[in-house]
């Protein structure tokens, strides 16, 4: 389900963005428009998910049930429409009505009912041509998003929220973390209970994973945890209050500089502190915040003009003076404030001397959309039991990765995992660290089950599609005036194809057999003791590596049949025999699903349905095992490059600094188990030689019309 909302996500994206660019609009002028939109969309579907259970639940009196009210809709977290705000309403509007009035209308009902979104919808949609709103309204009225449950629209507003966001549209795109780094800060301070503050709170992202995080503890929302937010830009507020609504959350989102306001007075006060402030802000009056309550530690350096020449180790004090006495916070900071020197470092130390400085991360570049720079992530627990308040955990995650675009990084869900393993184990919560390997294997197991079906299934299309060529290989020798050395390389090509094709039918069957073993030595009880799961996983390695052979075997005879096609297409073209072959088009049909589908198309072939499983399974066994080599006995200990417990002699030993590199030491190379140097270069001098037979091609169709030209 997660690969099919991503691929909506995308493909919603890229027509919406189509139609921007088409309209001549910048990003600036239609991202509040589209998320706009987007509101109206997702309240009408949660507002039609839990009318019929409103209704059952509504009193009747002489056989007549009252009519449904607003606060029978707000207890089940939906928003209350009136007709003119139903999404069905806009989307049957003829053509000939003022779409931009009907979209303004239907945001207007929506704040007269609802006192927290007044002033905060968007507007000015009269301002925006018809045709343009209309395929928006088109384009979100998906049949897909007509059957989704769940939080998706949810997720699609904050897919939306990170390519704005990428794209700058608004306030340089610094009003949104990325969802990686507000998860791995979740992740760590757990905010599962009471006052949840964030004082630079922008699109309120930390409000939204912290939701996800209390669901997935089985508790209301609404209940176990209350949002408090303040951010200095307006428009930003509108983003978070729209954020919030259409995940069906509520807070309090108070406007003010945080540098110099203290709108909700939090100081002692909050459970848990989570924030992406702006790094490097200078200019702050000092003279105005030296005797505030939110400093205990001091001010920072304050330059001769009166003013504090970096607000890094503000922040750092005012998130400190939030907590209360068992409270957690986490938030990114710029990499150089974690060993800044002069008053900056004398600061550190005096927050360090607390003992309550829990966890460093250290992460890469690129990990943010309109700023380049490194970070580090900061962790701060005032419950800290006694035995670790000299200790800090140093975690060096700069090479834990991957690739969103040519350019931006994030964490997969399962490198977040593995490094909140890491402080699972840390804490000595072993049982988290168990229960993570345990769903690994049970996500192992629900893929194994359709290997051996899917390979089966694959063969046979294969031995078919190989006795098509065979026939196609017959008819062009026959035929006149083919091209010889390209009969010569089809024929090498089908002969190793037929060989492979043998080759693959005989290894599939085994490998089905044991997987179908593996499957039923865990079917009946995942394993759960350390013990159990490492033996699991060595009985898994010899397997491992006949599934990543069985997956380049695949990938071998997709390039081959490829390479045939090509070859195939070469004789036809110098053939007029062989044209009107009537087996060639059901051939090519066939050979569509040997190739990969096309990119975010949400299509799937033959070969990518074959491929998923084996992929999944080979990438949760690489989890369990990059866990189980790094913590073999399931107890914390130091790993080389990655993570180090240090005490605050050691860290007073290094100027106070709180890098973790400067901890862990340099990270081991490691071999990138995917990259396999000898078939990558037999993949390229396949592809070369397609692109040279298609150059051919193209050539002689150039040629010829020339000719008719001339």
């Amino acid at each position: 389900m997660m690969q099919n909302i991503e691929k909506l996500e995308k493909r919603l994206w890229s027509a919406a963005d189509q139609l921007r660019s088409n309209s001549g609009l910048g990003s600036n002028e239609y991202f509040l428009p589209v998320l706009g939109i987007l509101f109206l969309r997702q309240a009408y579907t949660r507002f039609v998910a839990v009318t019929p259970e409103v209704e059952k639940d509504l009193p009747s009196r002489g056989g007549q049930k009252r009519p449904a009210t607003k606060d029978d809709y707000t207890k089940r977290r939906s928003i209350f429409l009136r007709p003119e705000s139903q999404y069905e309403y806009l989307v049957n509007l003829k053509g000939d009505e003022n779409f931009g009035k009907a979209l303004n209308e239907a945001l207007d009902l929506i704040e007269k009912d609802y006192d927290s979104l007044k002033g905060i919808l968007p507007r000015n949609y009269e301002a925006l041509a018809d045709d343009l709103l209309k395929r928006l309204v088109g384009i979100f009225n998906d049949d897909e998003l007509k059957k989704a449950s769940g939080d998706v629209f949810g997720r699609i507003y904050e897919y939306f929220l990170m390519k704005f966001s990428m794209q700058g549209a608004h306030d340089n795109g610094e009003f949104f973390t990325p969802p990686s780094i507000v998860q791995m800060i979740v992740n760590v301070i757990e905010p599962d209970h009471g006052k949840v503050f964030d004082p630079a709170c922008g699109s309120g992202g930390m409000f939204v994973q912290t939701s996800h995080f209390v669901e997935e503890l089985h508790k209301d929302v609404a209940k176990v945890v209350t949002f408090y937010g303040q951010e200095k830009n307006e428009t930003t507020i509108r983003i978070a209050k729209m954020n919030l609504a259409v995940h069906g959350l509520e807070g309090a989102i108070k406007n003010g500089n945080t540098f110099y306001q203290d709108e909700y007075e939090m100081l002692g006060k909050a459970d848990f502190v989570m924030a992406n402030p702006p790094f490097n802000v200078d200019g702050v009056d000092a003279e105005k915040i030296k005797k505030d309550p939110r400093l205990p530690f001091g001010l920072p350096g304050v330059n001769k003009s009166k003013a504090v020449s970096n607000g890094n180790y503000l922040w750092m004090s005012y998130f400190y003076s939030y907590l209360n006495k068992t409270g957690r916070a986490g938030f990114v900071m710029s990499s150089q404030a974690s060993s800044a020197g002069h008053d900056e470092a004398t600061v550190r130390r005096k927050i360090v001397e607390t003992g309550h400085v829990d966890v460093m991360v250290s992460i890469r570049s690129n990990f943010f959309y309109t700023r380049s720079v490194p970070c580090e992530l900061w962790f701060y627990d005032k419950g800290k039991p006694k035995e670790k308040l000299d200790k800090i955990l140093m975690i060096d995650a700069r090479n834990i990765h991957r690739k969103v675009t040519r350019k931006i990084f994030d964490f997969s869900p399962e490198q977040l995992s593995n490094l909140s393993a890491i402080v699972w184990l840390y804490r000595g919560e072993t049982d988290k660290y168990l229960g993570l390997v345990k769903s690994y294997f049970e996500k192992m197991d629900v893929a194994i089950v359709v290997i051996p079906e899917l390979l089966a299934k694959f063969s046979e299309e294969l031995a078919s599609l190989t006795g098509k060529l065979a026939d196609q290989l017959s008819m062009v020798k026959e035929a006149k005036g083919t091209h010889k050395d390209t009969l010569e390389e089809l024929q090498k090509t089908y002969d190793e194809l037929l060989a492979t094709k043998s080759d693959f039918k005989r290894e599939s069957k085994s490998i089905s057999n044991k997987l179908d073993q593996f499957h039923r030595s865990i079917d009946k009880k995942l394993p759960e003791t350390n013990s159990q799961q490492k033996k699991t996983r060595e009985s898994f390695d010899e397997l491992a590596n006949d599934l990543k052979a069985t997956q380049k075997q695949i990938e071998h005879i997709a390039k081959l049949i490829g390479r045939a096609v090509t070859q195939i297409r070469k004789l036809f073209d110098g053939s007029d025999e062989l044209n009107d072959n009537g087996g060639k088009k059901e051939l090519f049909q066939q050979v569509k699903d040997f190739a990969p589908p096309k990119p975010d198309s949400g299509e799937t072939t033959l070969l990518s349905e074959t491929l998923e499983p084996i992929k999944f399974v080979s990438y949760f066994y690489r989890q369990i095992h990059w866990l189980q080599e790094r913590f073999p006995d399931a107890k914390y200990v130091d790993v080389e490059g990655l993570v180090k417990l240090v005490s605050q002699k050691e860290v007073e030993k290094n100027d106070w600094s709180l890098t973790p590199g400067r901890y862990v030491g340099v990270t081991p190379n490691e071999e990138d188990d995917e990259f396999d140097f000898e078939v990558r270069l037999h993949e390229i001098h396949e592809e070369l030689a397609a692109l040279n037979l298609e150059a051919e091609i193209l050539a002689k169709v150039i040629q010829k019309n020339i000719g008719e030209l001339v």
